[in-house]
């Protein structure tokens, strides 16, 4: 029995530069490891999935969870249970970390194969702090910056391949951190309305991470959640590592 930490992913910055034949989006984006993470307990000479913890519903346990791809890519056989601490659904790669930890145990180190599983999986098989380019699987490694990080998950979740779709079907330019936000917000209009109350409670223009739905903050903010009061919203102060 081997445990494993598969830390969340946080997309600081990501502009996408194009579209490869194949379908698959360029980029261009900061990543940084954050000390949120799930924990895997991975079994060797048996077979299966679990997952326990507050994230832990909706999660799929069959062939559609990016973990036993992932296992079956590395060509072994384990069981693997997840303790879920990373939102599901929630852009913070959850899922690819989960495989990447997954890939790591295995000895993987295929950083463009892993690519093609899923985007972020190369990020997190390397972690760190990194500019990632193409469709995930070059990795520019960046001294690590120290920073606190408000995490703000709002009660729903954004399916990606959607949200990039509705990014190819918009014209409008975005000036802000992340291209995917207009279009996340196009997939899901609630989004623009936590956006607006997280700005109105933090005096702080929050950026979406990845393709949603979590918004980010810089710094603690340790009174929002007073303002932001819904049982189902999570508020997480983290940092980077």
């Amino acid at each position: 029995m081997t445990i494993v930490i598969a830390p969340a992913k946080l997309t600081l910055s990501l502009r996408v530069t194009g579209v490869r034949n194949d379908g698959f989006h360029l980029i261009d984006a900061e990543m940084v490891s954050l000390q949120l993470h799930d924990v895997l307990t991975i079994t060797e000479d048996e077979t299966g999935m679990s997952v326990s913890g507050p994230f832990a519903d909706g999660v799929p346990t069959d062939e559609n969870n990016l973990v036993l791809r992932a296992l079956q890519h590395a060509g072994k056989t384990a069981h693997i249970h997840i303790e879920k601490h990373i939102p599901h659904g929630g852009g913070l790669g959850g899922g690819s970390s989960d495989a990447a930890a997954v890939l790591r145990w295995a000895g993987y180190t295929d950083l463009v194969a892993a690519s093609r599983l899923g985007a972020d999986i190369a990020f997190c098989i390397h972690g760190g702090r990194a500019r990632v380019t193409g469709i995930g699987e070059i990795l520019e490694p960046l001294p690590h910056v120290p920073r606190d990080i408000t995490l703000i998950v709002p009660p729903f979740g954004v399916p990606t391949p959607a949200v990039y779709a509705a990014f190819d079907s918009l014209s409008a330019t975005h000036d802000g951190p992340n291209d995917l936000e207009p279009a996340a917000i196009a997939v899901e209009p609630r989004l623009a309305l936590w956006r607006d109350r997280i700005r109105e409670a933090s005096g702080q223009t929050p950026v979406l991470a990845g393709s949603g739905a979590t918004w980010w903050l810089d710094g603690a903010h340790p009174r929002i959640h007073e303002a932001l009061s819904e049982a189902t919203v999570v508020v997480t102060h983290t940092r980077s590592v």
